[in-house]
């Protein structure tokens, strides 16, 4: 019996001839890369899966592994192969934390054992994951009656992803990950809704992907799997931002651009499905300083360099961040700080508008002097554990190492981020669809800023996958 209907199928076929017609190099995978239509990522999954995470599987199954070496050698494998996005806060993090909230460690193991094993069929797949989320709640409410912080509690919400992952591994024509992506794509293209259940959530999740690869096989005049499935919803859920003003799908020989999306019209053909508001979609074409922009910003009575500050400093306040805008006429200070005092930890950030890519190498001097001020105060006086500096602009030169280590030698900061204005834009829509289960602390935000470098929306989308 079908699931879909005929609009939906319709839908579901549109976005599938899209991610056909697309070219190879615009295909986004769940990971921070990008794969060729040839599907050497299909490829590279299997193999991992066969030479070295079943057998890890089997082993700890069988009692050849323990559970503490289990988690850590899963963590390993995942690091060096980014096929899944388990790195993310419903994968490792989530294993991390279960290990560390459960008081009794063989009941853990069991527990563990019973619900990663591939069931039989759906009813068994759905039992597990109702069983499996019982007990997390369960050793979560243990944890928090025993005086512990509620934030370090494992979200049962994380449970159908985290038990896919394991059964794909061990079957992975039957068993799809349930990925907050695809989920998320369903929804907005009203193709399904999650109820709340969740055990019958991923029955349905499951079974409208039999039905699309059926469909798209049809349709595409190509064989469609579930991991190919997958693929349409990776390459729909990375190109959700670029639409322009007409309504146009943009020159896919640059799929990075995001350009705002249109607005609501008697003449619209379709509802808006982004998340994102105008000041936070609109952010990625102020950074790469669009002269259409400047004249709007003329027009509105301020500059683009003024709109593209107060609209980051909107970004932090969005996300869930107490702000405070310095920026431009205050003399040498950072454009904004953005502090979440419950967790512990403060951003220090500038904005920087560029059409081509900015050099950290010529405001070097300026941005060590008061940094080491602003850092020395919210350390020191307002006792913030963690400092990060955040520099936002559209794209950067290669050449920033020498000038991050000095910032960290020379303040108080951490960590030194270097944040491609996508990211932002990604964190935006991450947080508006999903308040409660985004969280500020190191099973959420700021777990992208722990380590310096380069922030891009693909590391954010690996975060929520």
């Amino acid at each position: 019996m079908s699931i879909l209907n005929e609009q939906q199928k319709q839908r579901a076929i549109e976005v599938m001839q899209e991610y056909l017609a697309a070219p190879s190099k615009a295909e986004v995978k769940p990971s921070t890369e990008t794969s060729k239509r040839s599907y050497p990522l299909d490829e590279e999954r299997a193999k991992v899966i066969d030479e070295q995470l079943r057998p890890l599987l089997n082993n700890y199954m069988e009692g050849g592994v323990q559970l503490s070496e289990f988690k850590s050698t899963i963590d390993g494998i995942n690091k060096r192969n980014s096929y899944w996005g388990f790195k993310g806060i419903k994968g490792q993090m989530f294993f991390n934390l279960i290990a560390k909230v459960a008081t009794d460690s063989d009941e853990c193991d069991q527990e563990l054992k019973t619900a990663i094993k591939v069931p039989e069929n759906e009813t068994i797949a759905s039992s597990r994951i109702k069983t499996f989320a019982s007990y997390v709640k369960r050793i979560g409410q243990e944890w928090v009656e025993a005086g512990n912080d509620k934030r370090g509690c494992p979200k049962v919400s994380s449970v159908p992803f985290f038990l896919s992952y394991f059964w794909q591994i061990q079957d992975r024509g039957i068993w799809p990950v349930y990925y907050t992506n695809s989920v998320r794509i369903m929804d907005d293209f009203n193709l399904w809704t999650e109820t709340g259940e969740l055990g019958a959530d991923y029955i349905a999740f499951k079974q409208i992907h039999e039905e699309l690869a059926t469909l798209f096989t049809k349709a595409g005049g190509q064989p469609f799997n579930l991991y190919t499935v997958e693929h349409v919803f990776w390459y729909k859920g990375g190109t959700q931002f670029k639409e322009n003003q007409t309504g146009k799908k943009p020159d896919i020989k640059d799929p990075g651009i995001v350009i705002i999306e249109p607005q609501v019209s008697d003449q619209v053909k379709r509802l808006p499905e982004s998340f994102v508001p105008p000041i936070i979609s609109v952010l990625p074409r102020i950074a790469r300083n669009d002269e259409n922009l400047i004249e709007a910003a003329k027009h509105s009575g301020t500059t683009l360099e003024k709109a593209f500050e107060k609209f980051v400093d909107s970004a932090f306040t969005i996300l869930g961040y107490q702000t405070k805008p310095l920026g431009q006429g205050k003399g040498r200070v950072p454009d904004g700080i953005a502090v979440a005092r419950d967790e512990n930890y403060a951003i220090i950030w500038d904005a920087k508008i560029r059409a081509s890519s900015y050099s950290m190498g010529t405001d070097d001097r300026t941005i060590r002097e008061y940094i080491y001020s602003q850092s020395r105060d919210l350390k020191r006086r307002q006792h913030l554990q963690n400092i990060y500096y955040l520099i936002i602009s559209s794209k950067y030169a290669d050449d920033f190492d020498d000038s991050i280590r000095a910032i960290k030698m020379e303040t108080d900061v951490n960590e030194v981020v270097l944040v491609e204005v996508e990211a932002i834009v990604e964190m935006v829509d991450a947080k508006l669809r999903n308040p409660l289960e985004v969280p500020l602390g190191s099973d959420g935000f700021q777990q992208l800023f722990a380590v310096s470098g380069l922030l891009t929306a693909e590391h954010v989308r690996e975060l929520f996958i």
